[in-house]
């Protein structure tokens, strides 16, 4: 009988340690979820800053960043290869009706830059366009603005599908038929900039934002690319960056709240880093 007694008692004892905390149930880990996001070359170095930021408050989101070109990001939202699409100009009637909804996240300057060790600082909007076009091949044509320099012009331009190539000729008011036929083509970001950096005759053109200290910006109208002058309207060489959702397709919960907070204080502090914020 005491046997029995003693019995009872451990296990009740062990119940009650169980449901006092002893035997808590351990509270389920955040479900695991990737947000995959591509397109623009000058749109990616923003989103990667998001991207590390945003896994830092929630380590169960991972967000996959492809820097594929605006053409791809376009093309690839509206297909649902990506969840999110980037674009670094803004999207065409006609892509719009595919059933796409752009968000403008920030406004970003196109930098006109030209390497360091070249005496040139300041161009105007007329002039840079006369060097795409083939008007001005050389550097001694620009007179005072060249500043002593002479030489052959090597014209860096983006890939067709580019959105910094199609905001950049847009702006200035050119089309793909005009761009002057010995331009050196090259893809993304990176590659300009570093064509750039190494060939003291050229002149290339690239997001504000992935301005580094390998090249040197100009100023156009006397106007830097910064983001005081890029918000006040001072420097006009400047798009919008956006990302992209299909229409009538509700983001799942956690694209919609990435994107919410994007838009919102903390993704827009990140925005007004290097880049003029939207809100």
């Amino acid at each position: 009988m005491k046997k029995v007694l003693i019995v009872t008692l451990v296990l009740a004892l062990i119940s009650s340690f169980a449901f006092a905390g002893g035997g808590r149930q351990a509270t389920p880990a955040a479900e695991a979820v990737t947000i995959s996001v591509g397109g623009s070359t000058s749109v990616t170095p923003l989103m990667e800053l998001f991207q590390a930021e945003y896994a830092r408050l929630h380590p169960n989101i991972t967000i996959t960043v492809s820097g594929t070109g605006s053409g791809d990001g376009i093309t690839g939202s509206a297909s649902g290869m990506y969840d999110i699409g980037m674009s670094s100009r803004e999207l065409r009637p006609a892509e719009i009706g595919t059933g796409l909804d752009p968000i403008v996240i920030a406004i970003d300057g196109i930098a006109i830059i030209i390497n360091n060790g070249s005496p040139i600082a300041n161009l105007s909007p007329d002039q840079i366009k006369d060097i795409y076009t083939g008007v001005i091949t050389r550097w001694e044509q620009l007179g005072a603005a060249a500043n002593g320099k002479s030489g052959g012009i090597a014209v860096i331009s983006r890939e067709p599908g580019s959105g910094t190539r199609g905001a950049f000729q847009e702006i200035l008011d050119f089309t793909d038929a005009n761009l002057v036929g010995n331009a050196i083509i090259l893809d993304g970001t990176g590659a300009i900039r570093s064509a750039v950096a190494g060939n003291p005759d050229a002149i290339g053109y690239i997001s504000s934002g992935s301005v580094d200290n390998s090249v040197k910006a100009l100023n156009v109208n006397g106007s830097a690319p910064t983001v005081a002058n890029i918000r006040s309207g001072t420097y006009q060489i400047a798009r919008p960056f956006i990302l992209i959702i299909r229409r009538g397709v509700a983001p799942t919960p956690p694209v919609r709240a990435f994107l919410d907070w994007v838009l919102g204080p903390a993704g827009q502090a990140i925005v007004a880093r290097s880049w003029v914020s939207v809100n």
